[in-house]
């Protein structure tokens, strides 16, 4: 009787607990792993305090976002993106936000698709501070357009900028990072780096391209323990991405960006990208649900994944078509635009 009464204290214990796991994944926005850490891993503010890292794409987003948080951790910065004005303004709020001086924070103007003048922005980054420790590669366009409609220039676009220009930075921050033993290679991809997204089809391929790259590239540097390659796919996040996205056609913007409400926090998405890094993860899915749970689902299940994927992808390009809001299509009824 009281192996019984034993064996049904356990049972309890371990339906309690899938019990409790069960409903943190409901709430999870991220991968179980960045979560660990951001509960009992480095935080940010201490391991990535002083260090100099480079963000490309710093003008606005995430990247924008990214550069007032590590200003607060005490981070020197080197932002760069095409827009000289906008990095200016970045760099003032920056210090208004942080203790650093204007000589901690670098405005680097700087072309992705200009990959003959990377180099000499390398150099000229290593010659006001010295090192670079960590390089975010943000920068880059999405994509809203049906394959059909879409020139071919809209998918050589996506791939010089997102693909190409991300390669070539990085191979010119590489080498220093090997001469001297450490370093941080962060890239931002996309959860369409490696699932099916509608709309996207040249943007998933470019960031498929980036994740094939990175994933290699980490395995080329395993005699370099102290050189981290990450990769981070966020799910929807409210950012600017949208408004600048490559349609059917190069000059031509999207109609509207649509209703970003229902998108995580740019705040939340940086907090934990940041304390990815802080703790050396390799590859973070940050998302809410159900893009998180699509996640897993393409990992471990991926029948069942195209299955569902199949049929919201569905009803994504059909209200597309019917000039909906498609983003916004997956949480609730769309409304019709209206003008």
């Amino acid at each position: 009787m009281a192996d019984i009464c034993w064996l049904c204290v356990l049972l309890a214990g371990i339906a309690v607990y899938l019990l409790t796991q069960f409903i943190r994944f409901v709430f999870a926005d991220a991968d179980l792993t960045l979560l660990w850490a951001a509960r009992f891993g480095n935080k940010p503010e201490s391991k990535l305090k002083g260090k100099v890292v480079w963000i490309t794409g710093a003008s606005s987003g995430i990247g924008e976002e990214m550069s007032y948080q590590l200003a607060a951790f005490g981070a020197r910065l080197v932002l760069s993106a095409r827009r000289e004005n906008e990095l200016e303004r970045v760099k003032h709020t920056c210090l208004e936000r942080s203790s650093l001086k204007a000589e901690d924070i670098l405005v680097l103007p700087l072309d992705l698709l200009d990959r003959a003048s990377h180099q000499e922005k390398t150099a000229t980054a290593l010659k006001h501070f010295g090192d670079i420790d960590v390089l975010i590669n943000n920068g880059g366009r999405t994509q809203r357009s049906l394959c059909i409609e879409a020139d071919v220039d809209v998918y050589q676009a996506l791939m010089e900028l997102n693909y190409l220009g991300t390669i070539s930075v990085t191979k010119q921050v590489l080498p220093h990072m090997i001469r001297r033993g450490s370093g941080i290679i962060a890239t931002v991809s996309s959860v369409a780096g490696f699932v099916g997204a509608p709309l996207a089809t040249g943007y998933a391929a470019s960031k498929h391209a980036v994740q094939g790259f990175f994933n290699s590239l980490r395995t080329e540097l395993t005699d370099y323990p102290n050189i981290t390659i990450s990769t981070i796919c966020p799910g929807p996040v409210i950012s600017s991405i949208v408004q600048s996205a490559f349609t059917e056609e190069l000059g031509k913007p999207v109609d509207t960006a649509g209703d970003q409400t229902h998108k995580m926090s740019t705040e939340r998405c940086v907090h934990l990208t940041l304390v990815g890094l802080a703790n050396h993860v390799k590859e973070m899915w940050i998302a809410e649900q159900p893009f998180l749970l699509f996640c897993y689902l393409w990992q471990y299940t991926p029948t069942l994944a195209w299955y569902l994927t199949n049929v919201l992808g569905k009803k994504r390009v059909q209200n597309f078509k019917a000039g909906l809001d498609a983003d916004s299509a997956y949480f609730s009824k769309p409304k019709v635009k209206t003008t």
